[in-house]
């Protein structure tokens, strides 16, 4: 099954299967990887392969996997997600390439010898001429093979392997595993560095606070989320609903002021104005600035006194900054 972002010739196409693939769709120039994050690194790939594609007539492919490897192989110890699929194929949409090609990431796929990875997917599905990635790639069973076996396998079966220097930004080297780690530790502004843009959550307003058909309070609880968060704390954020862009101040944490612990991720509008908005309503979140880490305040008073500090420094960070 496959679908496509926007509309007409040279819209943006999925494919969920090997099987969706038109048998004419190749030559292709493609790129593999679990892209998450999409973040300036991947970018920096993913221009390769379209600049290339564009001058050799090819059509340029990312292929993904769905679930992550890791949350297959290791779901214990898998990483918390920075985008969630269809977040993913949004970006990678936005990189200009003309298709993705997502793998279901199971048993058979995980069994999969490196040889077979290369026939049945890039050499028989999508015709590849020329396939761009880092040096650290690999691939196949037990990822038993990386780029100098899938240079070789290339030589013997047509296609070209170009492979890509880690990319670095203020002497960090690029990678979704820094990213997260970045977040993890409340360090949002580094890790804005590396994705290229801001850190962000997409999920719905909570369930069971009585919301309509408008959101009429300037408080917006998230819905339970499953992906990556970033560390315990009040941050600027903005706030994107139903077409509108909100500055607020957003506490991550537990709470601990007010006796039990109670998580939440919440959100103080200060710049609010009643929006159209239900608990199915897209919510994007994006982290600015970590204002401060959480902590128990010795009474509600001392806490009403610091949140006014966190507003008044978040209403400073948002005059300075450039309108987005």
């Amino acid at each position: 099954m496959n679908g496509t972002h926007g509309a007409g010739p040279g819209a943006f196409e999925v494919f969920r299967s090997l099987a969706a693939i038109p048998a004419d769709f190749g030559p292709t120039v493609a790129a593999v990887g679990n892209f998450d994050g999409v973040h300036c690194g991947h970018r920096e790939i993913l221009a390769s392969v379209t600049a290339e594609a564009r001058t050799s007539g090819a059509r340029a492919v990312a292929i993904t996997f769905d679930p992550h490897p890791e949350q297959f192989l290791r779901p214990g110890e898998a990483p918390k997600l920075i985008t969630p699929l269809a977040e993913r194929l949004r970006l990678l949409a936005e990189t200009g390439i003309d298709a993705a090609l997502v793998l279901r990431f199971d048993a058979e796929l995980a069994d999969l010898a490196p040889r077979a990875f290369v026939d049945e997917i890039l050499v028989r599905a999508l015709r590849v001429k020329c396939l761009h990635e880092g040096r650290n790639f690999r691939f196949g069973h037990r990822a038993a093979a990386g780029v100098d076996e899938l240079a070789a396998m290339g030589a013997e079966r047509g296609f070209r392997v170009h492979m890509h220097d880690a990319v670095r930004v203020r002497g960090m080297e690029v990678s979704s595993s820094a990213i997260r780690a970045l977040v993890a530790a409340g360090n949002i502004g580094r890790a804005r560095r590396l994705l290229g843009r801001p850190f962000a959550v997409l999920s719905t307003q909570a369930r069971g606070r009585g919301i309509g058909t408008r959101l009429l309070v300037p408080t917006v609880n998230l819905a339970a989320y499953g992906g990556l968060l970033p560390a315990f704390g009040v941050y600027a954020t903005r706030l994107r609903v139903a077409g509108r862009a909100f500055q607020a101040v957003t506490n991550v944490g537990n709470r601990p002021t007010f006796g039990a612990a109670s998580f939440a991720v919440e959100s103080h509008i200060l710049d609010f104005e009643p929006v159209a908005m239900d608990e199915e309503t897209p919510v994007e979140l994006e982290f600015l600035l970590r204002l401060r880490g959480e902590r128990e305040w010795p009474s509600p008073e001392a806490l009403k006194a610091q949140i006014i500090r966190d507003v008044a420094r978040a209403k400073r960070y948002f005059a300075r900054a450039k309108p987005s």
